[in-house]
Protein backbone atom coordinates (compact mmCIF):
# COMPACT_ATOMS: atom_id res chain seq x y z
CA UNK A 1 0.00 0.00 0.00
CA UNK A 2 1.43 3.68 -1.27
CA UNK A 3 2.21 6.02 1.20
CA UNK A 4 -1.23 8.34 0.07
CA UNK A 5 -3.44 5.11 0.39
CA UNK A 6 -2.25 4.57 3.89
CA UNK A 7 -2.56 8.14 5.28
CA UNK A 8 -6.48 7.77 3.39
CA UNK A 9 -7.20 4.74 6.02
CA UNK A 10 -5.28 6.64 8.82
CA UNK A 11 -8.10 9.66 8.21
CA UNK A 12 -10.57 7.39 7.33
CA UNK A 13 -12.36 9.84 5.07
CA UNK A 14 -10.52 12.80 5.65
CA UNK A 15 -11.33 15.91 2.98
CA UNK A 16 -9.08 18.78 2.72
CA UNK A 17 -11.99 21.01 3.33
CA UNK A 18 -12.96 19.46 6.64
CA UNK A 19 -12.60 21.75 9.65
CA UNK A 20 -9.70 22.18 11.68
CA UNK A 21 -9.34 22.70 15.55
CA UNK A 22 -7.13 26.04 13.70
CA UNK A 23 -8.36 29.49 13.12
CA UNK A 24 -8.42 30.55 9.87
CA UNK A 25 -5.96 33.90 10.33
CA UNK A 26 -4.01 30.83 12.37
CA UNK A 27 -3.65 28.64 10.02
CA UNK A 28 -2.85 31.06 7.41
CA UNK A 29 0.17 32.56 9.88
CA UNK A 30 1.47 28.13 10.25
CA UNK A 31 0.92 27.83 6.73
CA UNK A 32 3.47 31.42 5.82
CA UNK A 33 5.62 29.53 8.21
CA UNK A 34 5.91 26.13 6.79
CA UNK A 35 6.11 27.43 3.27
CA UNK A 36 8.96 29.60 3.80
CA UNK A 37 10.82 26.69 5.96
CA UNK A 38 9.77 24.29 2.95
CA UNK A 39 11.57 26.51 0.38
CA UNK A 40 14.50 26.56 2.39
CA UNK A 41 15.03 23.07 2.63
CA UNK A 42 14.07 22.65 -1.02
CA UNK A 43 16.93 24.86 -2.06
CA UNK A 44 19.19 21.98 0.49
CA UNK A 45 17.66 19.27 -1.87
CA UNK A 46 18.28 20.98 -5.14
CA UNK A 47 22.05 20.89 -4.15
CA UNK A 48 21.83 17.14 -3.71
CA UNK A 49 23.59 14.76 -6.27
CA UNK A 50 23.93 10.99 -6.62
CA UNK A 51 21.02 8.93 -7.47
CA UNK A 52 18.95 8.55 -4.20
CA UNK A 53 18.40 10.70 -1.59
CA UNK A 54 21.08 11.08 1.11
CA UNK A 55 19.61 9.96 4.46
CA UNK A 56 22.43 12.30 5.90
CA UNK A 57 20.61 15.56 4.56
CA UNK A 58 18.08 15.14 7.24
CA UNK A 59 20.55 16.43 9.91
CA UNK A 60 21.63 19.64 7.99
CA UNK A 61 19.87 22.82 9.67
CA UNK A 62 17.49 23.67 7.17
CA UNK A 63 16.33 20.18 7.23
CA UNK A 64 15.91 20.21 10.81
CA UNK A 65 14.48 24.02 10.65
CA UNK A 66 11.26 22.46 8.98
CA UNK A 67 11.14 19.47 11.11
CA UNK A 68 11.12 21.65 14.25
CA UNK A 69 8.90 24.31 12.83
CA UNK A 70 6.09 21.47 12.04
CA UNK A 71 6.59 19.98 15.09
CA UNK A 72 6.05 23.14 17.35
CA UNK A 73 2.59 23.23 15.09
CA UNK A 74 1.75 19.89 16.57
CA UNK A 75 2.83 20.88 20.32
CA UNK A 76 0.88 24.03 20.07
CA UNK A 77 -2.41 21.86 19.62
CA UNK A 78 -2.14 21.06 22.80
CA UNK A 79 -0.15 24.00 24.54
CA UNK A 80 -2.90 24.56 26.93
CA UNK A 81 -3.86 20.77 28.07
CA UNK A 82 -2.61 20.89 31.60
CA UNK A 83 -0.41 17.94 32.15
CA UNK A 84 3.14 17.57 33.71
CA UNK A 85 6.20 19.13 32.15
CA UNK A 86 7.49 15.34 31.71
CA UNK A 87 4.49 14.21 29.74
CA UNK A 88 4.65 17.38 27.58
CA UNK A 89 8.21 17.51 26.99
CA UNK A 90 7.51 13.13 25.75
CA UNK A 91 4.83 14.14 23.75
CA UNK A 92 6.81 17.24 21.96
CA UNK A 93 9.61 14.74 21.33
CA UNK A 94 6.79 12.42 19.70
CA UNK A 95 5.58 15.40 17.56
CA UNK A 96 9.59 16.10 16.45
CA UNK A 97 9.71 11.93 15.60
CA UNK A 98 6.58 12.61 14.03
CA UNK A 99 7.43 15.23 11.75
CA UNK A 100 10.95 14.44 10.94
CA UNK A 101 9.46 10.96 9.15
CA UNK A 102 7.18 13.22 7.47
CA UNK A 103 9.76 15.30 6.07
CA UNK A 104 12.03 12.51 5.07
CA UNK A 105 9.03 11.18 2.76
CA UNK A 106 8.83 14.42 1.54
CA UNK A 107 12.35 15.11 0.69
CA UNK A 108 12.16 11.32 -1.14
CA UNK A 109 9.05 12.57 -3.13
CA UNK A 110 10.41 15.77 -4.16
CA UNK A 111 13.86 14.24 -4.96
CA UNK A 112 13.12 13.00 -8.63
CA UNK A 113 11.77 16.69 -9.34
CA UNK A 114 15.18 17.58 -9.68
CA UNK A 115 15.79 16.49 -13.39
CA UNK A 116 13.40 16.92 -16.27
CA UNK A 117 12.30 14.53 -18.51
CA UNK A 118 15.42 14.32 -20.26
CA UNK A 119 17.45 13.39 -17.29
CA UNK A 120 19.05 17.14 -16.94
CA UNK A 121 18.71 18.83 -13.87
CA UNK A 122 16.16 22.16 -13.72
CA UNK A 123 16.88 25.55 -13.00
CA UNK A 124 16.13 26.07 -9.31
CA UNK A 125 12.83 28.30 -9.82
CA UNK A 126 10.88 25.62 -11.86
CA UNK A 127 12.04 22.53 -9.84
CA UNK A 128 10.54 24.72 -6.80
CA UNK A 129 7.14 25.49 -8.70
CA UNK A 130 6.86 21.48 -9.51
CA UNK A 131 7.39 20.65 -5.87
CA UNK A 132 4.55 22.87 -4.19
CA UNK A 133 2.03 20.20 -4.96
CA UNK A 134 3.93 18.29 -2.31
CA UNK A 135 3.62 21.60 0.25
CA UNK A 136 0.07 21.42 -0.13
CA UNK A 137 -0.51 18.26 0.19
CA UNK A 138 1.77 17.80 3.36
CA UNK A 139 1.40 20.64 4.65
CA UNK A 140 -2.06 22.10 4.54
CA UNK A 141 -4.20 18.96 4.19
CA UNK A 142 -2.47 16.35 6.16
CA UNK A 143 -1.78 18.86 8.49
CA UNK A 144 -4.97 20.09 9.51
CA UNK A 145 -5.56 16.09 10.85
CA UNK A 146 -2.51 15.69 12.30
CA UNK A 147 -3.17 19.03 14.17
CA UNK A 148 -6.55 17.92 15.49
CA UNK A 149 -5.18 14.37 16.05
CA UNK A 150 -2.28 15.39 18.22
CA UNK A 151 -4.63 17.56 20.40
CA UNK A 152 -6.78 14.61 20.60
CA UNK A 153 -4.01 12.01 21.38
CA UNK A 154 -2.36 14.62 24.21
CA UNK A 155 -5.73 15.45 26.17
CA UNK A 156 -6.49 11.94 26.50
CA UNK A 157 -2.44 11.30 27.49
CA UNK A 158 -3.14 13.93 30.31
CA UNK A 159 -6.03 12.28 31.47
CA UNK A 160 -4.30 9.21 31.46
CA UNK A 161 -1.38 10.66 33.53
CA UNK A 162 -4.41 12.16 36.36
CA UNK A 163 -6.30 8.46 36.21
CA UNK A 164 -2.52 6.83 37.42
CA UNK A 165 -2.33 9.01 40.33
CA UNK A 166 -5.50 6.78 41.83
CA UNK A 167 -4.38 3.72 39.74
CA UNK A 168 -6.94 0.84 40.31
CA UNK A 169 -8.63 2.87 42.89
CA UNK A 170 -11.08 3.88 40.52
CA UNK A 171 -12.74 2.10 37.02
CA UNK A 172 -12.38 3.98 34.21
CA UNK A 173 -15.39 3.94 31.77
CA UNK A 174 -15.51 4.77 28.33
CA UNK A 175 -18.04 7.77 26.92
CA UNK A 176 -19.21 8.79 23.78
CA UNK A 177 -20.21 12.33 22.89
CA UNK A 178 -23.73 11.31 22.85
CA UNK A 179 -25.20 13.09 20.06
CA UNK A 180 -26.51 12.36 16.35
CA UNK A 181 -22.54 12.33 15.34
CA UNK A 182 -21.49 8.85 17.13
CA UNK A 183 -20.10 6.73 14.49
CA UNK A 184 -22.58 3.69 15.90
CA UNK A 185 -19.19 1.56 15.94
CA UNK A 186 -17.74 4.32 18.44
CA UNK A 187 -21.26 3.98 20.28
CA UNK A 188 -20.70 0.02 21.08
CA UNK A 189 -17.86 0.99 23.60
CA UNK A 190 -19.99 3.33 25.32
CA UNK A 191 -20.25 2.47 28.74
CA UNK A 192 -17.82 -0.16 28.94
CA UNK A 193 -16.05 0.02 32.65
CA UNK A 194 -12.51 -1.80 33.63
CA UNK A 195 -9.67 -1.31 35.70
CA UNK A 196 -7.14 1.10 34.75
CA UNK A 197 -4.85 -1.84 34.61
CA UNK A 198 -6.66 -4.03 32.24
CA UNK A 199 -5.17 -4.54 28.69
CA UNK A 200 -8.28 -3.03 27.02
CA UNK A 201 -7.27 0.67 27.61
CA UNK A 202 -3.69 -0.33 25.68
CA UNK A 203 -5.53 -0.85 22.60
CA UNK A 204 -9.05 0.96 22.69
CA UNK A 205 -8.30 4.02 24.83
CA UNK A 206 -9.43 7.26 22.81
CA UNK A 207 -8.92 8.40 20.24
CA UNK A 208 -10.54 5.47 18.19
CA UNK A 209 -10.18 7.01 14.99
CA UNK A 210 -9.99 10.37 12.76
CA UNK A 211 -12.14 13.21 14.69
CA UNK A 212 -12.56 11.17 17.55
CA UNK A 213 -14.28 13.11 20.23
CA UNK A 214 -15.14 9.97 22.94
CA UNK A 215 -13.39 10.41 26.22
CA UNK A 216 -12.74 8.17 29.40
CA UNK A 217 -13.49 8.63 33.06
CA UNK A 218 -12.83 7.77 36.46
CA UNK A 219 -16.21 6.01 38.31
CA UNK A 220 -16.91 4.44 41.41
CA UNK A 221 -16.28 0.90 41.38
CA UNK A 222 -19.54 0.75 43.68
CA UNK A 223 -21.49 2.58 41.27
CA UNK A 224 -21.24 0.62 37.87
CA UNK A 225 -20.55 -2.70 37.32
CA UNK A 226 -17.52 -3.79 36.03
CA UNK A 227 -17.79 -4.93 31.82
CA UNK A 228 -16.21 -8.76 31.70
CA UNK A 229 -12.74 -8.47 30.13
CA UNK A 230 -13.93 -10.43 26.51
CA UNK A 231 -17.11 -8.92 25.95
CA UNK A 232 -15.01 -5.43 25.90
CA UNK A 233 -12.60 -6.99 23.49
CA UNK A 234 -15.22 -8.12 21.43
CA UNK A 235 -16.64 -4.28 21.10
CA UNK A 236 -13.33 -2.82 21.26
CA UNK A 237 -12.53 -4.90 17.89
CA UNK A 238 -15.93 -3.69 15.92
CA UNK A 239 -15.58 -0.10 17.01
CA UNK A 240 -11.37 -0.68 15.42
CA UNK A 241 -12.70 -2.78 12.35
CA UNK A 242 -12.49 -0.36 9.30
CA UNK A 243 -8.96 -0.07 11.15
CA UNK A 244 -7.50 -2.99 9.54
CA UNK A 245 -4.03 -2.17 9.76
CA UNK A 246 -4.11 -1.28 13.78
CA UNK A 247 -2.92 2.50 13.41
CA UNK A 248 -5.30 3.49 15.58
CA UNK A 249 -4.32 0.60 18.26
CA UNK A 250 -2.73 2.90 21.04
CA UNK A 251 -3.14 4.45 24.16
CA UNK A 252 -1.35 7.79 23.74
CA UNK A 253 -0.61 8.28 27.60
CA UNK A 254 0.72 5.30 28.63
CA UNK A 255 2.95 5.22 25.70
CA UNK A 256 3.80 9.29 25.93
CA UNK A 257 2.83 9.72 22.36
CA UNK A 258 1.05 12.09 20.48
CA UNK A 259 1.33 9.30 17.24
CA UNK A 260 1.69 5.73 17.36
CA UNK A 261 5.20 4.52 16.38
CA UNK A 262 3.13 2.27 12.82
CA UNK A 263 0.98 5.40 11.43
CA UNK A 264 1.24 6.73 7.79
CA UNK A 265 4.63 7.42 7.52
CA UNK A 266 6.47 4.45 8.96
CA UNK A 267 5.82 0.36 8.57
CA UNK A 268 3.84 -1.71 10.54
CA UNK A 269 7.37 -3.26 11.70
CA UNK A 270 7.65 -0.29 13.66
CA UNK A 271 5.28 -1.49 15.95
CA UNK A 272 7.64 -3.77 17.59
CA UNK A 273 10.69 -2.02 17.03
CA UNK A 274 13.18 -1.89 20.07
CA UNK A 275 14.14 1.71 18.77
CA UNK A 276 10.97 3.12 18.56
CA UNK A 277 10.26 2.32 22.18
CA UNK A 278 13.27 3.74 23.39
CA UNK A 279 15.53 0.49 24.25
CA UNK A 280 18.92 2.30 23.80
CA UNK A 281 20.77 -0.48 24.59
CA UNK A 282 19.58 -2.41 21.74
CA UNK A 283 19.42 0.64 19.36
CA UNK A 284 23.07 0.78 19.57
CA UNK A 285 23.29 -2.80 18.27
CA UNK A 286 21.04 -2.01 15.77
CA UNK A 287 21.83 -2.01 12.12
CA UNK A 288 19.39 -0.12 9.89
CA UNK A 289 18.10 -2.17 7.07
CA UNK A 290 16.26 0.28 4.99
CA UNK A 291 16.16 4.64 4.75
CA UNK A 292 12.96 4.81 6.40
CA UNK A 293 14.97 2.80 9.48
CA UNK A 294 17.98 5.02 9.01
CA UNK A 295 16.22 8.38 9.06
CA UNK A 296 14.15 7.22 12.20
CA UNK A 297 17.48 6.10 14.14
CA UNK A 298 18.89 9.52 13.11
CA UNK A 299 16.02 11.30 14.55
CA UNK A 300 15.84 9.23 17.49
CA UNK A 301 19.18 10.46 18.17
CA UNK A 302 19.17 13.86 17.45
CA UNK A 303 16.18 14.43 19.68
CA UNK A 304 17.71 12.35 22.53
CA UNK A 305 20.81 14.66 22.46
CA UNK A 306 18.84 17.86 21.86
CA UNK A 307 16.17 16.60 24.99
CA UNK A 308 19.32 15.36 27.48
CA UNK A 309 20.15 18.89 27.79
CA UNK A 310 17.50 19.87 30.32
CA UNK A 311 15.51 16.73 30.80
CA UNK A 312 17.09 15.32 34.24
CA UNK A 313 16.90 18.17 36.70
CA UNK A 314 13.40 19.18 35.85
CA UNK A 315 12.34 15.03 36.05
CA UNK A 316 14.25 14.90 38.99
CA UNK A 317 12.30 17.89 40.58
CA UNK A 318 8.97 16.48 39.61
CA UNK A 319 9.87 12.98 40.55
CA UNK A 320 10.30 14.27 43.91
CA UNK A 321 6.80 16.65 43.62
CA UNK A 322 5.19 13.57 42.62
CA UNK A 323 6.23 11.46 45.61
CA UNK A 324 5.62 14.00 48.43
CA UNK A 325 2.02 14.80 46.90
CA UNK A 326 0.82 11.37 46.78
CA UNK A 327 2.64 10.61 50.35
CA UNK A 328 0.45 13.70 51.37
CA UNK A 329 -2.81 12.27 49.64
CA UNK A 330 -2.96 8.69 50.19
CA UNK A 331 -0.96 7.57 53.17
CA UNK A 332 -2.76 7.63 56.17
CA UNK A 333 -1.78 9.15 59.47
CA UNK A 334 -1.30 6.80 61.94
CA UNK A 335 -0.49 7.06 65.68
CA UNK A 336 2.77 5.21 67.28
CA UNK A 337 3.47 3.36 69.90
CA UNK A 338 5.92 5.71 70.87
CA UNK A 339 3.14 8.43 70.76
CA UNK A 340 4.37 9.89 67.67
CA UNK A 341 2.03 10.18 64.48
CA UNK A 342 3.49 8.38 61.09
CA UNK A 343 2.04 8.01 58.00
CA UNK A 344 1.85 4.58 56.62
CA UNK A 345 -0.21 1.64 54.84
CA UNK A 346 0.01 -1.98 55.45
CA UNK A 347 -0.49 -4.10 52.45
CA UNK A 348 -0.34 -7.97 52.65
CA UNK A 349 1.06 -10.38 50.25
CA UNK A 350 -1.06 -13.16 49.76
CA UNK A 351 2.17 -15.86 48.81
CA UNK A 352 3.96 -14.99 52.16
CA UNK A 353 1.23 -13.57 54.30
CA UNK A 354 3.71 -10.74 55.33
CA UNK A 355 2.22 -7.27 55.90
CA UNK A 356 4.27 -4.78 54.42
CA UNK A 357 4.48 -1.50 55.44
CA UNK A 358 4.29 1.39 52.75
CA UNK A 359 5.93 4.72 54.81
CA UNK A 360 7.19 8.33 53.60
CA UNK A 361 11.00 6.64 53.94
CA UNK A 362 10.26 4.03 51.13
CA UNK A 363 9.92 7.07 48.93
CA UNK A 364 12.70 8.84 50.11
CA UNK A 365 14.83 5.70 49.63
CA UNK A 366 13.63 4.79 46.30
CA UNK A 367 14.53 8.64 44.82
CA UNK A 368 17.65 8.39 46.66
CA UNK A 369 18.33 5.26 45.24
CA UNK A 370 17.42 6.07 41.28
CA UNK A 371 18.08 9.59 40.73
CA UNK A 372 20.54 9.16 38.44
CA UNK A 373 18.63 6.49 36.22
CA UNK A 374 16.79 7.81 33.29
CA UNK A 375 13.70 5.98 34.30
CA UNK A 376 13.25 7.64 37.92
CA UNK A 377 10.72 9.50 36.58
CA UNK A 378 8.60 6.06 35.99
CA UNK A 379 9.97 4.17 38.90
CA UNK A 380 8.41 7.39 41.20
CA UNK A 381 5.24 6.75 39.41
CA UNK A 382 5.11 2.80 40.01
CA UNK A 383 6.69 3.07 43.11
CA UNK A 384 2.89 5.13 44.28
CA UNK A 385 1.14 2.07 42.88
CA UNK A 386 2.82 0.15 45.34
CA UNK A 387 -0.66 -1.18 47.20
CA UNK A 388 -1.36 -2.44 43.85
CA UNK A 389 1.25 -4.99 43.07
CA UNK A 390 2.33 -5.99 46.56
CA UNK A 391 -0.57 -8.38 46.95
CA UNK A 392 0.45 -10.55 43.71
CA UNK A 393 4.33 -9.84 44.36
CA UNK A 394 6.65 -13.12 44.38
CA UNK A 395 9.06 -13.90 46.72
CA UNK A 396 12.47 -14.55 46.03
CA UNK A 397 15.26 -14.48 48.62
CA UNK A 398 16.29 -13.42 51.58
CA UNK A 399 19.39 -11.06 51.26
CA UNK A 400 21.72 -9.68 54.25
CA UNK A 401 21.81 -6.44 54.61
CA UNK A 402 26.12 -5.27 53.77
CA UNK A 403 25.70 -1.97 55.29
CA UNK A 404 23.08 -1.97 57.39
CA UNK A 405 22.01 -3.98 60.35
CA UNK A 406 18.93 -5.68 59.20
CA UNK A 407 18.19 -8.11 56.53
CA UNK A 408 16.24 -7.55 53.63
CA UNK A 409 13.29 -9.78 52.01
CA UNK A 410 13.52 -9.16 48.33
CA UNK A 411 10.16 -9.64 45.77
CA UNK A 412 9.52 -9.19 42.42
CA UNK A 413 5.98 -7.86 40.95
CA UNK A 414 4.82 -6.99 37.27
CA UNK A 415 2.55 -3.73 36.61
CA UNK A 416 1.55 -1.97 33.52
CA UNK A 417 3.93 -4.48 31.68
CA UNK A 418 7.01 -3.80 33.81
CA UNK A 419 9.23 -6.30 36.06
CA UNK A 420 10.28 -4.27 39.08
CA UNK A 421 12.43 -5.09 41.97
CA UNK A 422 12.09 -4.60 45.62
CA UNK A 423 13.43 -4.78 48.91
CA UNK A 424 11.50 -4.39 52.44
CA UNK A 425 13.81 -4.23 55.50
CA UNK A 426 13.36 -6.75 58.50
CA UNK A 427 13.12 -4.71 61.73
CA UNK A 428 11.82 -4.32 64.89
CA UNK A 429 9.14 -7.00 64.24
CA UNK A 430 7.46 -5.15 61.13
CA UNK A 431 8.87 -6.11 57.72
CA UNK A 432 8.75 -1.85 55.95
CA UNK A 433 9.01 -1.22 52.16
CA UNK A 434 12.70 -0.27 51.51
CA UNK A 435 13.31 0.39 47.87
CA UNK A 436 13.17 -0.77 44.37
CA UNK A 437 13.82 -0.58 40.80
CA UNK A 438 13.02 -1.46 37.53
CA UNK A 439 14.31 -4.61 35.49
CA UNK A 440 15.13 -3.81 32.43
Amino acid sequence: MGLHQRYSQFLGGFQPEMQTLLSKEREDEIRRRLTAAFDDMMRVLYKQQGAQLSVEVMATPKVQEFVQTHASVLDSSFQQVPMSETMRRRLQRSDYIFSGLKTFHELNEAFPSLLDENGNRKPFEQFLNDVQKIDNTYNANYLRAEYNFAHSSATMAAKWEQFAEDGDRYNLQYRTAKDNKVRPEHAALDGVTLPMSDPFWETYYPPNGWNCRCSVVQVRKSKYPTTPHDEAMQRGEEALQRDTKGIFRFNPGKEQKTVPDYNPYTIRRCNDCDVAKGNIKLARAFVPECDLCQACQLLRGLAQKEQGKDLAAQERIEAREAANKWVEQHLPKIPMPNGTIARRLEVQNTQTGDKLVINKGFFSEVYAKNIKSRLLAETIRLATKAEYWIPDARYIRIEAGRHHAFDFKVYQAEIDGVTIEFKAKMVDGEIIMYNMRIIQ
